[in-house]
This record gives structure tokens, C-alpha cells and sequence, in this order.
């Protein structure tokens, strides 16, 4: 399985949301060997997403999710929330929230926990180095430490998999996305990490890459076996651009099975 996930962010309103929704739906009809494909979208279209995609193959994901279950937290919507309106997914620590809105580890962590141990949505937590790691040689540490410490010393409920979501800060809107080594280096290392980490299986443990992901060099990252996915943000914005990277992901998926 391939899986394609669209952050459409801060970008569309109701009506652009409904109508793009009902393209992409349009470029899962037909085919058996297709990715599963997630919609993102901002928190104030989820509903009318939700109905328009109803009996599709797509899910629905959350930008991001409260920390606590009610209360006096205003701005925040809680997992409870984002389970009522039909969510399955939900962003956890993307970098823009990490860097925009200072999101600390702990906070990420904290986030992270309570959607996966008190709710049925499935988080998707997003690590990733700055230019400045990148260029300390200090990617892995980085990205390490992202991760420890979400997952140190928690316990994977069964009926959950994993996602992580690398995506390296200076990739991201940048003319060009890491180059296809390094993203598999990096992938199996967070593989390797989490398993050690959580005692999860191969088979549970999902890591798509995201950084300047267009309809051009898709398929050449998810050819390889370590990329399970890609996360993409403003190509899936453009109806064309995301029907050929869902091509790219059903060509990928149907080679591999010959």
C-alpha cells in the first residue's frame, strides 16, 4: 500500500474545499491498485468535506489537534471533536507548527498521546531537520530526538499503526526536495528507531516523505520501498497536478505486484 496524504492548510474555504473534494474523488473512480489518499483540510470545512466524500475510497485527516479533552482552552479542538465530524487521521507537529507557533517536543508529545491513546484517530506525527542540522551533520540527531521523545515509553495500542510524516524544514516550498538517498537513508533509520523505540512491526510502521513533492518527481520516491508515502502540500491544491501524483502512486503500486 501507498498512501497519499493532501495538507491543503491555510488555503481553501467551503466552497473551493467541496469542489476540489469532488475532483480528487473523480481521480479514484476506475482503478483497483489505487493509494489511500487522506484530505487534510482547514478545521471550519471538515463537515462539509466529510459529506461530500462520504462513500468515497478518501479519508478524512485534522491539521491538528487540542491536547485536552474539554475545557476552558480557547482555540483548541479536541480529538473528541475531530471524532464526531468523521476524522480518521490528524497532523501532529508539522514544522509550521513547530516553528510558526513554537510547539515544543513536549507539547508535540503531549498532542501526539492524546490522540492515539484517547481517541480512535490514527496520528500522523511529522519530524524533520533544519538547513542548519542539515548542514551540522547533525540530521539524524535531530530528527532523533523528535521522535524519542514522542515514543519513549509509550505503548502502541494494537488496533493503531504508525505514520510519520519526514519532512525536512529546508525542503519544504523549496525549488527542490532532498534528494531520493537521502530520504530513503532517513526513512530507514525512523524505521529502525521506532521499532527499537516501540517493539511495533515492519508491517505497522508507515514513513512518507514530504518536502516539494509535485506530479514531477513523485514517482521516483515512491519506487522505493522505505517511502511508503508522500504528504503533499500545495500540488494538491491543483486538480491535474494531484491526479498524476495519485498515477504516479497506482503505477508504483501496480509494478511492484507483477
Amino acid at each position: 500500500m501507498k498512501y497519499i496524504f493532501a495538507n491543503w492548510k491555510m488555503h481553501l474555504g467551503i466552497r473551493e474545499s467541496v469542489a476540489l473534494a469532488r475532483a480528487v474523488m473523480q481521480t479514484l473512480r476506475g482503478e483497483d491498485d489505487m493509494p489511500q489518499v487522506v484530505i487534510f483540510p482547514s478545521f471550519t470545512v471538515l463537515n462539509d468535506v466529510r459529506k461530500v466524500m462520504a462513500r468515497s475510497r478518501m479519508k478524512l485527516g485534522a491539521q491538528n489537534c487540542g491536547t485536552e479533552k474539554k475545557g476552558a482552552f480557547t482555540g483548541e479542538v479536541s480529538a473528541h471533536m475531530l471524532e464526531d465530524v468523521g476524522c480518521q487521521y490528524a497532523l501532529v507537529g508539522h514544522s509550521e507548527r513547530r516553528i510558526i507557533f513554537s510547539e515544543t517536543n513536549e507539547i508535540v508529545a503531549k498532542r501526539y498521546k492524546t490522540v492515539l491513546l484517547e481517541s480512535k484517530i490514527t496520528p500522523v506525527l511529522c519530524v524533520g531537520e533544519t538547513l542548519v542540522e542539515r548542514q551540522a551533520d547533525n540530521a539524524q540527531g535531530y530528527v532523533s530526538e523528535q521522535i524519542v521523545s514522542v515514543f519513549n515509553g509509550v505503548r502502541i495500542p494494537r488496533q493503531k499503526e504508525v505514520f510519520i510524516a519526514y519532512e525536512p524544514v529546508w525542503a519544504i516550498g523549496a525549488s527542490q526536495p532532498a534528494s531520493v538517498a537521502d530520504v530513503v537513508s532517513m526513512h530507514s533509520f525512523i524505521k529502525e528507531l521506532v521499532k527499537k523505540l516501540t517493539d511495533v512491526a515492519d508491517n505497522r510502521i508507515h514513513i512518507l516523505y514530504g518536502g516539494s513533492i509535485d506530479a514531477k518527481n513523485v514517482y521516483a520516491f515512491l519506487r522505493e520501498k522505505q517511502v511508503d508515502g508522500v504528504l503533499v502540500g500545495g500540488a494538491s491544491l491543483k486538480v491535474k497536478d494531484f491526479e498524476l501524483i495519485v498515477k504516479s502512486a497506482t503505477d508504483v503500486i501496480t509494478a511492484q505486484e507483477l
